[in-house]
Order: structure tokens, then C-alpha cells, then sequence
């Protein structure tokens, strides 16, 4: 069993029913998201930099899930990430995917949960489309920010 997460770039704010429905073509048409993002290379870049891709790994460190958590190798694209490890680092894994996603300014994706947590900057339009602040308090809530 894994645990999975997507990250990806975007410029409209979504809810988690529209995340739900990027995620699954994301995950029946790879890469759906076409097109290249600065942003998405530099957390695949920082992410690997802390967990190396499965595929990269010395065989000697296979199941060594501290040095990678990874299931599967990551699918990566200019325009998103997809991501799973092993249900025993699912908590290491979802603070750091989400640290970096808040960092890196991108749209996160909990498919356990089939819950979206937007960057700040389409929190802010999602809020003033609706005049209210959920997405805020969640993101403060699972990632301390």
C-alpha cells in the first residue's frame, strides 16, 4: 500500500472536486499538464535532493525507506509531479511535499483525502471569490505555516 501526493502549477484557484479531476487525468494521461514550470523543476529538483528517485538508488539501499520513501518511481513533468511512498513515511513525506509546495508556490494534492491545498497566491483569489478563508487555517493546520 502507498501513500500518494501531486503537486502542479497553476494559475486558477480549484476546488477539491476540480484538483480531484486534474489528478485522475493526470494519473490516466500522463503528463496531462503540458508545458514547462519553473517552479515545478525547482521542487522536483529540492525533492529528490532530499529522497534520490527509486530508480537512482544503489541496490544495497533498496528498503532503506529513510534514504527513500519512494514506492514507485516519481512521475515528472514540466507541469507536475506525482508521488508515492511507502505508508510508513507518509507523515515525513506529506510535511516535506507540503513545505516545498508552499515554498515553491504550487497546488498540492491529498488523494486519500481528495484534498486540494492551494498556494497563497490562489488561497487569495479562491477567498476573495468567496469571501472566506479555509484554505488558509488547513494549510496552517497540516504544514505549521
Amino acid at each position: 500500500m502507498s501513500f500518494d501526493l501531486a503537486v502542479w502549477n497553476s494559475e486558477e484557484a480549484m476546488t477539491d472536486a476540480q484538483a480531484l479531476e486534474i489528478y485522475d487525468r493526470l494519473c490516466e494521461d500522463w503528463p496531462f499538464l503540458e508545458g514547462e514550470s519553473a517552479n515545478v523543476e525547482a521542487f522536483y529538483q529540492e525533492l529528490i535532493q532530499k529522497w534520490p528517485e527509486i530508480d537512482t538508488i544503489p541496490e544495497d539501499r533498496v528498503g532503506e525507506f529513510d534514504f527513500c520513501p519512494w514506492s514507485c518511481a516519481l512521475n515528472h513533468s514540466g507541469g507536475a509531479v506525482v508521488m508515492s511512498c511507502v505508508w510508513s513515511k507518509a507523515t515525513d513525506v506529506a510535511q516535506e511535499v507540503g513545505s516545498l509546495a508552499y515554498k515553491h508556490g504550487l497546488v498540492l494534492f491529498d488523494p486519500q483525502a481528495s484534498r486540494v491545498i492551494l498556494p497563497e497566491h490562489l488561497q487569495e483569489k479562491l477567498q476573495s471569490r468567496h469571501s472566506e478563508s479555509p484554505r488558509r487555517s488547513l494549510f496552517q493546520r497540516l504544514f505549521g505555516r
